[in-house]
């Protein structure tokens, strides 16, 4: 190869590399995108007046009323989001979590061969507290608002109907299923 030929291929690569720089250049110029002051984004929430006032005196919409209508089949659907973690056969395997067999209306934190969290091991002040059908509830709304400190890492069900459906589920799931609520228990259950 003679030296003509190493010229033109040295000058093809200065002059790309000086194409690609000026193309660099320009394009800063260009999209020039100055740093923020602050980092991070402001997050404005409107609130209208005494919204925050309702929200916290509502008190959440009773159950007992719609378990009677409560389709477990629809439970058994919305079940499926659970079975990550949970079992409901009888003798059914631990999991992530504890196995739900016959859970309506026993102690809470009393699965044999499960290592609960602290959060519901104080939450059963020692087996008195029992998985009612008020505490299903509430405990499937918001997990970690019923149960401080608790693993369950699920968000919770906000609809009423699918919290209704999938406890009336879960008490098929029994040797014996846990007796409904009557009519007249929810007003004494709230006083």
């Amino acid at each position: 190869m003679n030296s003509f030929e190493l010229n033109k291929i040295l000058g093809a690569l200065l002059g790309a590399v000086f194409v690609i720089f000026s193309i660099s250049l320009l394009s800063d110029t260009i999209f020039n995108a100055p740093a923020p002051e602050t980092p991070g984004y402001a997050i404005e929430v409107a609130e209208s007046e005494g919204a925050g006032e309702a929200g916290e005196s509502a008190a959440p919409e009773s159950i007992l009323p719609l378990l009677a209508a409560a389709d477990a089949t629809k439970g058994e659907a919305i079940f499926k989001r659970c079975q990550a973690c949970h079992t409901v056969e009888d003798g059914g395997a631990n999991k992530v979590g504890p196995n739900l067999w016959e859970i309506v209306d026993r102690p809470v934190a009393s699965h044999e061969g499960f290592s609960y969290s602290a959060g519901m091991k104080e939450f059963a002040e020692g087996g008195s507290t029992h998985w009612t059908y008020e505490n299903l509830d509430h405990f499937l709304t918001n997990p970690k608002g019923l149960v401080s400190g608790t693993a369950m890492a699920f968000a919770g069900l906000k609809k009423i109907e699918d919290r209704a459906d999938l406890i009336a589920f879960l008490r098929q799931h029994a040797a014996t299923p846990a007796a409904l609520p009557e009519a007249g228990a929810e007003g004494a259950a709230e006083e």
